[in-house]
């Protein structure tokens, strides 16, 4: 597991984008810790193999901060520049993270838009169903929406049933536009 830590973790550092993750990687990383710090508990640290078992711990616990925090603060630029996040990139346990930070990210932009119009600020209700019908304008991966559903991947000119939030944010891409309803 160490090896494959490190591996996440360079990858992660020399790349710009977000690197995919073996799946079951944090969920196999976390048995891992766990192993170690057993392991230590039952070793006498001013032995060789003690010492050798802490520094581990201390390289596997830098090293799995940095991967983390990494990929966290990706994961929020591509959220703040109003791009989409590969769902093939992003672990299990990442993908609630990023729902919340979309549907953020959609709060803000709505309320400037609001005060840009000279709208005082409001809450925004979900329609009855929380869905809209979109014609999606250019190729888009799987995502996941915020109500923690896999859509796509779509081609131009399909048409899909997507939560209001979603699609709101792929029609103020450009990738997407709202079908009325007639």
């Amino acid at each position: 597991m160490y090896d494959e830590l490190f591996e996440a973790w360079r990858k992660e550092k020399e790349n710009t984008d977000i690197q995919p993750l073996s799946k079951g990687f944090y969920a196999r990383l976390a048995e891992y810790v766990k192993r170690i710090r057993e392991e230590k508990r039952m070793m006498d640290e001013r032995t060789v193999k003690g010492r050798l078992l802490q520094r581990e711990e201390e390289n596997v616990r830098s090293m799995l901060e940095e991967l983390v925090h990494t990929r966290y603060e990706k994961m929020m630029r591509i959220v703040a520049e109003g791009e989409i996040v590969p769902t093939t990139s992003l672990e299990e346990e990442e993908e609630n993270l990023y729902k919340k930070a979309t549907s953020q990210a959609d709060s803000f932009q709505a309320l400037i838009k609001d005060l840009l119009q000279g709208r005082p600020p409001k809450e925004k209700k979900i329609g009855p169903n929380g869905l809209m019908v979109v014609r999606i304008l250019r190729e888009i991966p799987e995502i996941i929406g915020v109500d923690m559903k896999t859509y796509g991947p779509f081609k131009p000119e399909d048409i899909a049933t997507l939560p209001k939030e979603n699609a709101k944010t792929l029609i103020k891409q450009g990738v997407a536009a709202e079908v009325e309803a007639q």
